[in-house]
């Protein structure tokens, strides 16, 4: 996608404070990586300073550690713990609350939706597209969610281009990654070698043009352009993950009856971890509080995980009783009829899931043992 402000320059490391505080110069409240409580989390940023140069991870399934570099990259690192949906589809919010006056009029009051002006410095390919996904769930069709709505309107997107992926990432199967291709402000791909530590930055949109105009930069140049691109393609073929390299739909359409099913479920703690700390899980429900006195209530919305034994409660009990049930939904919605509801897969190779489950499932390796049964079968797609 090409923007009519469309730009190139190369940033040097005082350039990305310069980013933050131009930013924060518009209004804007700067999410961005951070080292907080040994891992690498998202949070607000004062300055260029508070990026975790010279920080990088190691994981694996069911493993995350926070290790310290050899070099002084900023973005070397993989996917944390929080994705963006933290901050776009928060795990609570507050819909409305009611007071009982002395007299027993009751009061209620709606909660408007927060206005925030977010800018959101670090966006790795995945989640880039699981924006979009989220886009298309909670924006677009009959129901648009309005908290959602207010907080993506006009947020400032800087997309970091993946050069070094993690032992759990698969972006490549998913085509979400390790380049970025549309809907972000500004793009940057981190360079280190010889010629120094620098950065190609591109603008996406003219407001991004107009912010990287604001910045200490230089004219982009061969040799850093040549980097960047070699950097990102080297990304690519050192995914540490991949998917079988069939029609993921049609896979799990016909698996529903494998005995995979049994042998995966027999690992899972049903502890909805996966889905919470997935960039495109979207699940809610609410509950109603009361204070001691019932004169104040009020009801929240909060996230709910399909693993939930009252997730499908209904009055003669959970359709989804069994673990088995649960995690075959969970995996089958995400890879497969996903594409039934909003036209894409639900999964976009952030390997998240695998890293955080505490059991060390592994979706991907789930994946290829259906395939596996399925050929078996001879019902292979």
């Amino acid at each position: 996608m090409t923007h009519p402000g469309d730009s190139q320059a190369v940033l040097d490391t005082d350039g990305l404070d310069a980013l933050v505080h131009v930013l924060k110069q518009r209004g804007r409240t700067v999410i961005g990586p951070t080292v907080r409580d040994h891992a690498i989390v998202l949070a607000e940023l004062d300055s260029g300073d508070e990026l975790p140069h010279g920080w990088g991870v190691e994981l694996a399934a069911g493993q995350y550690r926070l290790r310290e570099r050899d070099d002084v990259a900023v973005f070397a690192h993989s996917a944390g713990p929080q994705s963006w949906k933290s901050f776009l589809h928060p795990e609570r919010v507050r819909q409305w609350s009611a007071e009982r006056g002395s007299g027993g009029e009751l009061t209620i009051c709606q909660d408007e939706p927060q206005s925030v002006s977010y800018a959101f410095l670090g966006v790795r390919p995945c989640d880039l597209r699981a924006i979009r996904i989220l886009d298309r769930v909670m924006s677009g069709g009959r129901y648009a969610d309005p908290a959602y709505r207010s907080r993506r309107s006009g947020a400032f997107l800087i997309a970091v281009e993946c050069t070094e992926p993690g032992d759990t990432c698969f972006c490549v199967s998913m085509g979400t990654g390790p380049a970025v291709d549309a809907d972000y402000d500004l793009a940057l791909t981190e360079v280190l070698d010889h010629r120094g530590h620098r950065f190609l930055c591109r603008s996406g949109s003219e407001e991004g043009a107009d912010v990287l105009a604001e910045l200490p930069r230089r004219p982009s140049d061969d040799a850093t352009r040549t980097a960047a691109s070699e950097a990102v393609s080297r990304a690519a073929e050192r995914m540490g993950r991949s998917m079988p390299p069939v029609d993921l739909r049609t896979l799990m359409r016909d698996s529903l009856e494998a005995e995979r099913w049994d042998d995966v479920t027999s690992r899972c703690l049903s502890c909805g971890n996966c889905t919470m700390v997935c960039p495109t899980c979207f699940c809610t429900t609410t509950e109603d509080i009361t204070d001691l006195t019932g004169d104040h209530a009020e009801r929240w919305r909060r996230w709910d995980s399909c693993y939930d034994l009252d997730f499908t409660l209904l009055r003669d009990g959970p359709v989804r009783a069994s673990p088995r049930s649960r995690y075959r939904q969970w995996l089958t919605h995400k890879l497969g009829t996903w594409h039934d509801q909003f036209d894409s897969s639900g999964c976009v190779g952030c390997g998240r899931c695998i890293v955080w489950c505490p059991t060390g499932i592994d979706l991907t390796e789930e994946a290829h043992a259906l395939h596996r049964e399925a050929a078996d079968r001879g019902t292979a797609p």
